[in-house]
């Protein structure tokens, strides 16, 4: 959702600040702002708009010189995306600036008792009130540890907030509940971000924070408490990548760098996989064998791009393990009063491990004694930490807002978990098991067979920028890319476009076809000959009707030639393993065709890389 940056040390605090917030500006740029305290006063500056608009300002007239700052990238929740109500907030006297990621649910309750204390409001937020709040509480003797200790004790939702105050200017103080923060530790300097791209210049040694913890910051010393001041042993970690990792490497666009780094993230995701004597090894698999043995029903939650992952995670566990699966939106998961127990086994997919609709849904789960797996990006992040155990994809950070490289990893690890289960089942023999890792291990060479035709799909979107409407068409494991590229064209290009399941398409989607509308179909490999002849079968229709089929398509596939107006050519790989490579061409269609119509392919409107709010 929002991006949040703190620092104290000897460096430009505004500088620092800024550097932070553009490398987390994919978590919402409806706004950006700053803060910093020089010479006793609290000096403020921000801007609607992307961060450039802030720089632009800063560049003209820069705040005071500072060692202590914060700052914010806002993805918009409480009030339009204007100048007021961007972030860092003030209290009524200025003493206090503060910065918010999440939504505070008993604002209004809160904003009442603030309004009653003759506290006059600016801004629609509910951060404002939260600052108010803080100010409250050091105006009557309180230090700003101790202040917010005592607000966050009021708050009701999930947040992070940081906090400076004019009078202590050598202290940040942040609070965590829900909603991501980690701390990275410098020497001589300190420094806090809703991620360790934030920091990630200057030290990669960082502390994560568990729920409703309080971590105070100065130049030599960090500290944490729990919200009612209790001290708590944070753990430190590493962080294994480097600031190069967040460059473009050449590439106009992060998504399409991250489009072409699949190969190798793909590669990464399957190193140390198994043991020597050949069994499946996980990350954190902290559920004992009789664990899973028992387990009589999985469930896969997650929310966009994920959910499409654990469409396909449901054809490969079915498949391997013969255990039935479920796949549902977090965000509606336990608002049904799902019926789950001891033997269910919840499959949290997220990326970020902050998602909150994913979150308070295995939250629900754990309270009804049913065991929960994630399969997750972000080391440390509360989505692993709320589990019994933990696949992690391994693709590195993944900067445009919209996913790939995250998705094709997400599907590595599904198929990981599908095998995993089918070893400690024995649904598969140990044989087939490694026949399948095989597939699995030659598909960063077929993703990079595909890469190399991109001039191809290039020119096929540029074919198409004044095309309003794009239907997709698939079956079996292609029914979830067919979802996936459609929804890659809405993020990116701002058009219609919709994902069927091909022998859907007769109960009433038909009506849609009309003559010239781009249809690109995910063709099943030949060797599922009923698959594959009920896919022809749905092409014909459409292309009946005046539909330009674009057809995906694997090599050497001759009988669907007379139905193609364009063929694009997959690799050879088994049908559950398809998504892997049919979804890589999708891509590249949707960023070329967004980047054709001027759009900002890695910051789509409206969206933001992570949504820690329900």
């Amino acid at each position: 959702m929002c991006g949040i940056v703190g620092y104290v040390g000897p460096r430009s605090a505004q500088d620092t600040v800024i550097d932070g917030l553009r490398r987390l500006e994919y978590r919402g740029y409806d706004s950006a702002g700053v803060a910093v305290v020089s010479g006793g006063d609290l000096h403020v500056e921000k801007r609607a708009g992307k961060l450039a608009n802030l720089e632009k300002v800063l560049d003209e007239e820069s705040l005071p010189t500072a060692g202590i700052g914060i700052g914010h990238t806002r993805w918009a929740t409480h009030g339009p995306p204007n100048d007021v109500n961007a972030h860092p907030h003030t209290g009524g006297a200025r003493r206090i600036a503060l910065v918010h990621n999440g939504i505070i649910e008993n604002f209004v309750e809160l904003r009442d008792r603030v309004e009653d204390d003759d506290h006059e409001l600016l801004s629609d937020t509910d951060t404002e009130i939260v600052a108010h709040l803080v100010e409250l509480q050091v105006e009557s003797g309180f230090d700003l540890t101790t202040a917010m200790q005592r607000v966050c004790q009021q708050l009701d939702g999930a947040f992070t907030l940081v906090a400076i105050d004019s009078e202590d200017p050598d202290t940040v103080v942040a609070a965590r509940r829900n909603s991501p923060l980690v701390v990275g530790l410098g020497e001589g300097e300190n420094f806090l971000g809703s991620d360790v791209a934030a920091f990630i210049e200057f030290t990669r040694e960082a502390l994560e924070l568990g729920q409703d913890q309080i971590v105070v910051m100065t130049r030599d010393h960090v500290e944490v408490t729990d919200f009612w001041g209790r001290p708590v042993e944070a753990k430190r970690f590493h962080v294994d990548w480097d600031l190069s990792a967040a460059e473009k490497d050449g590439h106009d666009w992060f998504m399409r760098k991250e489009i072409f780094e699949q190969p190798r993230t793909v590669a990464d995701s399957l190193i140390g996989r198994r043991t020597k004597s050949g069994q499946l090894q996980l990350d954190e698999m902290r559920l004992a064998d009789e664990e899973l043995r028992d387990v009589d029903k999985i469930i896969i939650i997650a929310c966009g791009t994920s959910f499409y992952a654990g469409m396909v995670a449901k054809y490969a566990i079915e498949h391997w393990t013969r255990t039935p699966v479920e796949v549902e939106l977090a965000s509606e998961f336990r608002y049904r009063d799902p019926i789950i127990d001891a033997t269910t086994l919840i499959v949290a997919i997220s990326q970020s491990g902050e998602t909150a609709d994913t979150l308070h849904a295995i939250m629900h789960a754990r309270a009804q004694k049913a065991k929960v797996l994630a399969i997750c990006n972000t080391n440390r992040s509360s989505i692993p930490r709320e589990s019994d155990a933990v696949i992690y994809t391994h693709a590195g950070p993944e900067i445009g807002v919209a996913s790939t490289k995250g998705f094709l990893t997400q599907l590595v690890a599904c198929y990981l978990l599908a095998l995993y289960i089918a070893q400690v089942k024995g649904t598969r023999f140990g044989d087939e098991i490694d026949e399948i890792m095989e597939q699995l291990e030659a598909m960063p060479d077929h993703i990079e067979t595909v890469l190399g035709s991109a001039a191809t799909v290039y020119d096929l979107a540029r074919a198409h920028v004044g095309t309003r409407s794009v239907l997709f068409l698939g079956r079996h494991a292609g029914y979830p890319v067919a979802l996936e590229g459609a929804l890659k064209l809405k993020e990116l290009a701002y058009i219609h476009a919709e994902g069927f399941a091909a022998g859907e398409l007769k109960h009433g989607p038909i009506a849609l076809i009309e003559e010239g509308l781009p249809v690109l179909c995910v063709v099943p490999p030949k060797g599922r000959d009923q698959l594959h002849g009920k896919m022809l079968s749905g092409i014909q229709e459409v292309r009946a009707r005046g539909a330009r089929t674009i057809c995906l398509a694997e090599e050497g596939d001759a009988s669907i030639e007379p139905y193609a107006d364009v063929l694009i050519r997959l690799p050879k790989v088994p049908v559950l393993l398809q998504p892997l490579v049919a979804i890589v061409p999708l891509q590249l269609f949707a960023c070329e065709l967004a980047t054709a119509l001027g759009h900002d392919v890695d910051q789509p409107r409206n969206l933001a890389k992570s949504v820690t709010v329900e």
